[in-house]
């Protein structure tokens, strides 16, 4: 009894449990949702497939961009809602830098490496633009971010002039797809070295701690040698690293770019990934792996509708609905009430 009332406190709790919730519905509604099978890929190779892996591939971006914003939110106490915009950005510029002005040429311009690096250094100082604006001039996160929201896809499409670059070389779509001889989806294992990269970030340097003090109380952390304004940058920055490596991933599955509905709407899910987390989006402590985890249970909520037939135009409906009760029963107040209600309930029995 001790143990399950330790792991109910736990802020991962709410979503595993949600997690278990979704495994067990499934279970029971059709079993052949857990078969792996290993089958042929379009050019031959094998490759894992079934709803599982689906999952792991597809909610791989957000698990990135949850990184991301779980730092944002701790450090600032609000939220980046440019990401899908950011996006767009990142992966135009990628694009632009492979493909040349004419958008079709037959051979990368120049290494995929290089092209990444420098969109990674535009997406990063966006980012910085975010931090200058939330960190310096003290406008809420949100409406900093807004600007960004509403101008970046219009930039997306002026860097390459409006027109849809593809890239014509077969190896491109290996980061959104499979690598030849690898059978599990690229984005899991891109997915997988972001999560190993922020764990020794985390551990080997003061970045969890600064970041958790600027959020809880700016006034304090600075009297204690820490400046919130750096803090608050670098989390934004952060932010873009993790929006370029997510860009990276969705123009590699098509191998071009739509403007207007790339990532779209990511953003949201990202948000509700940190709170579903069990973070406060007021910012203070924070739990990378609620986050990350969050963001898989949000992806497998959205293939599981998906495959009992909820049609599109109602799947974010459905969705915000129990988005809505797992968030609530996972917010601070909530725990807090219940917990209370657990003492009355002893001290009456005494």
């Amino acid at each position: 009894m001790k143990a399950l009332k330790k792991m109910a406190s736990n802020q991962i709790f709410i979503p595993l449990v949600t997690l278990l919730l979704l495994a067990l519905f499934n279970l029971i509604a059709d079993p052949s949702f857990y078969r792996i099978s290993l089958g042929l890929s379009s050019s031959g190779h094998k490759v894992l497939s079934g709803y599982l892996i689906t999952i792991l591939d597809s909610g791989s971006e957000l698990a990135i961009l949850a990184i991301g914003m779980t730092l944002v939110t701790a450090a600032s106490g609000g939220q980046d809602i440019s990401v899908g915009a950011a996006i767009a950005i990142s992966g135009s510029v990628l694009l632009r830098l492979l493909c040349g002005p004419t958008a079709d040429s037959p051979v990368y311009l120049m290494p995929v490496a290089c092209a990444f690096i420098i969109a990674m250094m535009v997406s990063m100082l966006f980012g910085a633009f975010n931090g200058v604006l939330v960190a310096i001039f003290k406008i809420q996160p949100m409406i900093a971010t807004l600007i960004l929201y509403t101008a970046g896809r219009s930039i997306a499409a002026w860097i390459n002039h409006n027109q849809l670059p593809v890239v014509n070389e077969p190896s491109f779509a290996y980061f959104g797809g499979f690598i030849p001889g690898i059978a599990v989806p690229t984005p899991f294992l891109i997915a997988l070295i972001c999560m190993v990269l922020i764990a020794l970030v985390l551990k080997f340097t003061n970045l969890g701690f600064y970041t958790q003090c600027v959020g809880i109380n700016e006034t304090s952390s600075r009297l204690n040698g820490i400046n919130p304004v750096a803090m608050k940058i670098l989390a934004y920055v952060i932010m873009g690293i993790c929006v370029a490596v997510a860009a990276l991933i969705k123009v590699s599955r098509i191998s071009s770019i739509n403007y207007s509905v790339i990532a779209q709407n990511i953003e949201m899910d990202a948000i509700l990934a940190v709170a579903l987390g069990g973070n406060s989006l007021g910012g203070g402590k924070f739990n990378i792996w609620g986050s990350i985890l969050g963001a898989y249970v949000i992806q497998f909520l959205t293939t599981t509708l998906f495959k009992f037939n909820v049609p599109s135009v109602a799947l974010p409906a459905y969705k915000a609905i129990v988005v809505i009760l797992l968030v609530v029963a996972s917010a601070p107040t909530v725990r807090a009430k219940f917990a209370g209600l657990r003492k009355m309930r002893k001290t009456q029995e005494a």
